[in-house]
């Protein structure tokens, strides 16, 4: 059977220079809508996935890859003998390459936006694409992160993909496609305003890592929702001084904890998760000389509160 790559991404990053290698290496490139015209007019050959399920796109390209020429190529367990034979009498080739990234829905809702453009940024092949790869990751290589891209294609340039790598990126769809859902049905949770669902999930993405955790010899990292929250401590932006620990972000979140207390502007100094100093004026630098310069009078103000 001939080697098949599909391709069908949103986001487009390193695509050209992926689909370039991999026709190289002798795969065959199958693609779709915008990343099939990307292709073929920056001249690299790609067949449109219609070639091989015989069936238009349709529905506005609502319905193209949710075929059996598609799932049976992906699923067809390459050490079983009966489901080889099967494909054969079907007529249907394997596909051994599935680079796919989802319909931007964080970026829909994230700005102004009507419920029915909400919905339309629900992907619903993408995410069955990439769970069918990554059930059989024996035998498929399925990248849903730009920057898998390089450390996949060293690998098929060196004997192969491995096995422990094909195990990690089909630990990178789930947990993609987990992270997709779970802002889908939050959304939809939200516009109904259903305050205690039978079941509640949430997703986080990592922002940075730290320089140690709540001591110096344990590791940590600091996340944030997906839909960042405004005027949280995630919205800070680190000026100046070293890479932040645990207890930075600690005592910054309890700094804004105690700022939440005063109409007021106000500066508040925090040592080890205790207010060392409040200062409160008209104007913030102000408030912040007297933050870091208490007074008994202060520490009174701020401990009979």
């Amino acid at each position: 059977m001939k080697k098949r790559a599909l391709i069908s991404v949103s986001d487009k990053t390193g695509i050209l220079e992926l689909a370039c290698e991999l026709a190289a290496l002798g795969y065959e490139i199958i693609s779709t809508g915008g990343t099939f015209k990307m292709l073929t007019d920056n001249g690299i050959a790609a067949i449109s996935v219609s070639d091989i399920t015989f069936f238009p796109e349709c529905l506005d390209g609502r319905v193209k890859t949710l075929h059996p020429a598609v799932h049976a190529g992906l699923l067809a367990m390459r050490s079983n003998k009966e489901h080889m034979e099967q494909l054969q009498r079907l007529n249907i080739n394997t596909i051994d390459v599935v680079v796919v990234n989802l319909y931007p829905f964080k970026a829909a809702i994230s700005k102004p936006h009507e419920l029915s453009e909400a919905v339309e940024n629900i992907d619903i092949g993408g995410p069955t694409m990439l769970r069918s790869a990554a059930k059989n990751y024996q035998d498929v290589v399925v990248l849903v992160d730009p920057k898998d891209y390089g450390r996949a294609l060293e690998e098929m340039k060196n004997g192969g993909v491995t096995l422990e790598t094909k195990f990690y990126l089909m630990y990178k769809v789930f947990q993609h496609t987990a992270v997709y859902d779970t802002l889908v049905s939050t959304y939809i949770r939200e516009r109904q305003n259903i305050r205690f669902p039978e079941q509640f999930t949430l997703a986080f993405e990592k922002k940075q890592e730290l320089r140690y955790g709540e001591n110096p010899h344990q590791n940590a990292a600091y996340y944030q929702e997906c839909l960042p929250i405004t005027g949280a401590i995630t919205d800070a932006v680190q000026l100046h001084g070293k890479e932040l620990s645990y207890n930075n972000i600690n005592d910054s979140n309890g700094a804004l904890d105690l700022l939440r207390e005063f109409d007021e502007p106000a500066a508040v100094a925090v040592k080890h998760a205790n207010p060392c100093g409040v200062g409160v004026a008209d104007k913030i630098y102000d408030g912040y000389i007297k933050a870091i310069t208490p007074t008994p009078c202060l520490y009174s103000a701020v401990y009979s509160r």
